[in-house]
């Protein structure tokens, strides 16, 4: 299957007197994880919303393997994990995963399948009839995220899928979303850990006041990060071979050697360098 999973074009949305979407364009591919980053009340959660048949917008088209979506059309390929747990704490796991796995549709030998898999998939296959309640934040973050896949979906959105959990879950949680990836699952993650989106996400977009500001892998990034803050920023794919000419060029210029600072590009330098350093609150 070659068509682009999700596509969404020129989105656009507003509350009275706030546009929460400026006209924000972005894709996702096969098998990717791709991160959605920006600052408090940028518009992700709206994104992820109309995505998900939750809000309406004003204009704009999401598209899903090709098919333009209206509001009201179902979204089976679409799975969604919110950032709140969606849990019943007196439920058992395989009680959680059973209930919700009917709301989705899924029935009989399906669903019997589907739940032995979640469990399995998430680690949690010897903890499934104990109550939710007793579960650590991390087991309860691996049934979260299980619920939402189990009606199979070709597309995966996850809103913070590891806030609050300790190191060893955040990688077994990533563990998982990696095996979602190989088996060509498109996972669209939001998270506001820009270390952890620098290091496993194929491709980053930034959205900052409703529209896409950038968009692409970490190197791409950093490439249209150019000036930030009075000082220039040259990029350099060979550090070994293009310090000494970069050095030798800038002194040419008149800036003296101690006045450089030689620093790997991160994703918090590109993040902080387009959407600025105002608190989001």
């Amino acid at each position: 299957m070659d068509t682009t999973p999700l596509e969404v074009t020129g989105a656009r949305k507003r509350f009275g007197s706030t546009e929460a979407l400026a006209g924000a364009s972005f894709a996702v591919r096969r098998g990717e994880l791709l991160g959605l980053l920006g600052p408090n009340g940028a518009g992700k959660t709206t994104l992820i919303r109309a995505i998900a048949g939750r809000v309406a917008l004003d204009e704009g088209t999401i598209s899903v393997f090709g098919r333009t979506l209206a509001q009201q059309d179902p979204r089976p390929d679409i799975g969604v994990v919110p950032q709140e747990l969606a849990v019943y704490p007196l439920l058992t796991a395989r009680e959680n995963l059973e209930v919700f796995g009917a709301l989705y549709g899924v029935k009989g030998s399906a669903l019997r399948e589907r739940v032995d898999w979640a469990l399995e998939w998430s680690d949690l296959k010897d903890r499934a009839t104990e109550p939710v309640k007793r579960f650590s934040g991390g087991m309860k973050r691996r049934l979260n995220i299980a619920i939402g896949l189990l009606h199979s979906p070709q597309i995966v959105l996850l809103d913070e899928p590891t806030v609050g959990v300790d190191p060893q879950s955040r990688e077994r949680i990533y563990e998982m979303l990696a095996s979602l990836q190989q088996s060509g699952v498109a996972v669209v993650l939001t998270t506001h850990h820009l270390e952890e989106a620098e290091k496993r996400c194929e491709r980053i977009v930034i959205i900052d006041h409703g529209a896409i500001v950038a968009s692409g892998t970490l190197n791409e990034l950093l490439a249209v990060s150019r000036q930030a803050m009075g000082a220039v920023r040259l990029v350099v794919k060979a550090p070994a071979d293009d310090v000494e000419r970069q050095l030798a060029a800038l002194a040419s210029a008149g800036v003296p050697r101690e006045s450089v600072e030689i620093q790997r590009g991160s994703l918090q330098d590109v993040f902080i360098g387009l959407t600025g350093r105002d608190l989001r609150e």
